[in-house]
């Protein structure tokens, strides 16, 4: 898990040092706008710097086009990880199903089978 320091911080000179480590740059031959392997290199290692794990949807990963961009989005997510209460960070446990049905269907496999006929009973005779 990562720190709770709140002089921790992602800003844009911790995010060009992560860049030039890409391709073994200096800083100043990082360019402002990112590739997406540039974007994807920049969030594992901001995951693995602050010990978080990022999850930006499509629409925000689309909208990161430079260094600023990234700063923004990747900067907002880490300070909210790293600001929140500890119990705030783990998965909510997940409730038990009733019966073996809901047991299927909460884990999008097929229900049971019912049984052949032939091995129903009505009143302890065997159906026909």
């Amino acid at each position: 898990m990562g720190t709770t320091d709140s002089a921790v911080r992602f800003g844009r000179a911790e995010a060009i040092a992560m860049l030039a480590r890409y391709g073994d740059r200096s800083p100043d031959q990082v360019d402002e706008h990112l590739g997406s392997l540039e974007l994807t290199w920049l969030i594992a290692e901001a995951e693995q710097t602050y010990g978080v794990q990022l999850d930006l949807d499509d629409h925000r990963l689309d909208a990161i086009r430079t260094v600023d961009d990234a700063v923004a989005a990747l900067g907002a997510q880490i300070a909210e990880q790293l600001d929140a209460p500890p119990a705030a960070l783990a998965a909510p446990p997940t409730p038990a199903p009733a019966d073996a049905t809901a047991a299927a269907a909460a884990s999008n496999a097929a229900p049971p089978a019912p049984a052949p006929a032939d091995a129903r009973t009505e009143a302890g005779v065997a159906a026909p």
